[in-house]
């Protein structure tokens, strides 16, 4: 009978549950809209999202500046006032910025940052360990590492396993949708660092990976139907896998046709919209080829959450 992993009484997770790696609503002129955030934050965490995550990938943190990005998530922290843990993305272009950004976040609250490894210049995994060394050395808060393969360099099973040994780095986001090689860093890793958290940034993969002992995840979907994951995750901690299952198939549904009806993210913005929310336009232009049937999708939505009433935890 298949089980989840159990953790040591004496040494708890870092990190555990959904996370939201939540939009920023901008206004007509195209900024912050801070009223509407902070409207959103609160209906995340009234469905029961276990933590959020602002200025991820679904965020569009690099069509933010520097500053605004310090604001969303000072913002996020203040409206959130300790009600659920803040992973706060620090996802700047070198190590100083980030750092920079690190001391900022802890100074609002962010209990830990996601940094992913370095974009744009494709790194070695000597040079992408490099670079969160001296980030663990120097951060003053903890730190949560961020593997997403398709926009930066990726971060191999080795480089994680070195990595866990700075007490400061407390976990890995993995987005790659790759569960083989994320089950390899969990083996490489969990006999040395048990408290060292697993998340899933890959809809599909939730219900495999809480199978086989993740501790959560990061997922875009929390921030459209987080009543569906927090459902799943519930399930899958009473272990109750048939139930889990049922509704990972209808998740996984939603997931692809969001995620790859459009350029990302611009199909999560429709759908969070069709949920009730003024996310206002893109500061990236748009073709009219992305442009998603918001009636359609609203449906899709709203079948979806009929479907979960009968599933009991």
């Amino acid at each position: 009978m298949l089980s989840i992993r159990m953790e040591p009484q004496s040494m708890a997770t870092s990190l555990t549950g959904i996370f939201t790696p939540n939009m920023t609503p901008l206004d007509a002129a195209g900024q912050i809209n801070e009223a509407e955030l902070r409207r959103y934050i609160d209906w995340l965490i009234e469905r029961g999202v276990h933590g959020l995550y602002p200025n991820g990938s679904t965020g569009e943190f690099t069509r933010f500046t520097p500053e605004e990005r310090r604001r969303i998530v000072e913002i996020v922290c203040d409206q959130t006032h300790g009600r659920v843990p803040i992973l706060a993305g620090a996802a700047e272009a070198n190590v100083r910025e980030t750092l920079r950004a690190c001391e900022a976040y802890k100074e609002y609250g962010a209990k830990s940052a996601a940094i992913v490894s370095p974009f744009y210049y494709r790194l070695s995994p000597g040079a992408v360990y490099a670079y969160f060394r001296d980030i663990a050395l120097n951060t003053p808060i903890d730190v949560t590492l961020y593997n997403i393969p398709m926009f930066a360099s990726p971060i191999d099973v080795h480089t994680v396993q070195r990595l866990a040994e700075f007490p400061r780095i407390i976990g890995i986001k993995d987005s790659s949708g790759d569960i083989a090689s994320m089950l390899r860093m969990m083996a490489a890793v969990e006999t040395t660092r048990p408290d060292f958290s697993f998340l899933t940034g890959w809809e599909p993969a939730l219900v495999p990976m809480l199978a086989m002992g993740c501790h959560g995840g990061t997922l875009a979907m929390s921030g459209v139907v987080p009543e569906v994951t927090r459902r799943i995750y519930n399930l899958a901690k009473a272990g109750q896998w048939l139930q889990a299952r049922a509704l990972q198939m209808l998740l996984t549904d939603l997931f692809d046709r969001i995620i790859f009806g459009a350029d990302f993210p611009e199909g999560v913005r429709i759908a969070v919209e069709a949920r009730g929310f003024r996310l206002g336009a893109s500061r990236q232009p748009i073709d009219a080829s992305q442009v998603v049937d918001r009636t359609e999708l609203a449906r899709i939505i709203n079948s979806l959450l009929e479907r979960i009433d009968g599933v009991q935890t």
